[in-house]
């Protein structure tokens, strides 16, 4: 990379910018589980996927595009055709050799371009977005080295998925075989019985140590000096985009964070060490009869968010701090009058199982393919080129991904 020979490139002379053919509003459209198209806003998370819904073809914007957030720079790579909310730019390339192979590669720079840019601060027109300029890898000839682009990308997955291979081995998720209790959760879901409780009667909000820094002025990777990831009101990597020195900081985890001045009002579980920076709290359980599992607090989570999360709130018609969300009720499963725990918990544990089991054999599948390249090809010789593959099956690897 740092002997890469770098060119820049004006948005526009690669990209047509689009706007989408027709608007579907979250409010009035139907999500669907089978036969419809994704259906995309400006989210920052599931490559801005809310759902699947099933509209007039002829709406359907064309697929190996970008889709582009106007007031959130959301940026993400769609191969299929898709169906759009509000205030979305579709990036067409000109380019012919554009595609899934290397648009992570456009996606990172793209992102470093707007990187300074404030979420809801502003609309980026086409204009805008066609003059933003970004920095590309090219050849000796100044074109565009697609192919250098396309290798450090598979280099970049092979690694990825070397560490989740290690992570699942080291963790004991590679066996995502469901116990009787797990497949009775499943079962038995649709049957369980709900009871209505007030938040603010299980959970306390936590106090927190005011912090002395702008987002703005802290660093979006942590260093030797800035560890702590920062909670804001991002709906983000779990609004954890900022990071600042542990000094005077208040460090929490195993809560559960939650915006109050948002376009996106999201709930998340936090298990590892962060602290609050701005606009937003943590609220932590406070029924003394047992301490809560991280799986019991991932269902919580999830119920909190039926109340939370919805189209309705916004910047404009904001939902509130804890004094508001303290009086929502939430629904939890209840078993002779009281929480179910056991529910929650083995459901969790299932539901997990059941993605873990997707991505065991996603990983299988990359280590396979990757062995029959290894074992065809003349330029995997050494242990170093095949590096990927004896890390990713030795039991002395101990790297765990976050």
């Amino acid at each position: 990379m740092q002997a890469v020979k770098w060119g820049e490139y004006r948005l526009g002379d690669l990209f047509e910018v689009l706007s989408y053919k027709k608007r579907f509003d979250a409010n009035k459209v139907t999500f669907v589980g089978n036969g419809g198209h994704p259906y995309i806003v400006r989210q920052g998370s599931d490559n801005g996927q809310k759902g699947f819904i099933d509209e007039d073809k002829s709406c359907l914007n064309d697929g190996n595009t970008i889709s582009f957030g106007q007031d959130t720079a959301t940026m993400f790579y769609q191969e299929k055709p898709y169906f759009t909310g509000d205030k979305i730019k579709i990036l067409k390339p000109k380019l012919e050799r554009f595609g899934k192979d290397n648009a992570q590669f456009f996606l990172a720079t793209m992102r470093r371009s707007f990187s300074n840019f404030g979420w809801g601060t502003s609309s980026f027109s086409i204009e805008v977005i066609e003059n933003q300029t970004i920095t590309l890898p090219v050849t000796d000839n100044n074109e565009i080295d697609f192919d250098f682009m396309e290798s450090f990308i598979r280099e970049l997955e092979e690694e990825r998925i070397r560490e989740l291979s290690a992570y699942l081995t080291v963790s004991g998720l590679s066996d995502a075989t469901l116990t009787e209790r797990e497949k009775l959760a499943l079962q038995n879901f649709d049957t369980l019985e709900w009871q209505e409780f007030r938040m603010g009667d299980l959970f306390d909000r936590v106090s927190t140590a005011k912090l002395p820094y702008k987002a703005a002025d802290l660093p979006k990777e942590a260093t030797a000096e800035n560890p702590l990831p920062c909670l804001t009101s991002s709906f983000m990597n779990q609004g954890l985009n900022y990071y600042a020195p542990k000094e005077n900081a208040t460090v929490l985890k195993h809560v559960i964070s939650i915006p109050s001045n948002s376009d996106v009002y999201r709930a998340y579980y936090q298990s590892h060490d962060f602290t609050v920076l701005s606009d937003a709290y943590a609220i932590r359980w406070n029924l003394n009869d047992r301490e809560i599992s991280a799986q019991e607090y991932l269902f919580m989570v999830a119920c909190i968010n039926q109340v939370t999360d919805l189209p309705i709130y916004s910047y404009k018609n904001k939902l509130g701090g804890w004094n508001v969300v303290q009086d929502k009720y939430i629904m939890l499963p209840v078993c002779n009058g009281v929480l179910d725990y056991e529910a929650m918990q083995d459901f969790i544990s299932a539901v997990q199982k059941l993605v873990i089991k997707d991505v065991v054999k996603y990983a299988e599948d990359k280590i396979n393919a990757t062995k029959k390249v290894v074992k065809n090809n003349d330029e995997y010789k050494t242990n170093e080129d095949k590096s990927f593959l004896s890390v990713a099956e030795s039991a002395d690897y101990k790297e765990i991904p976050r």
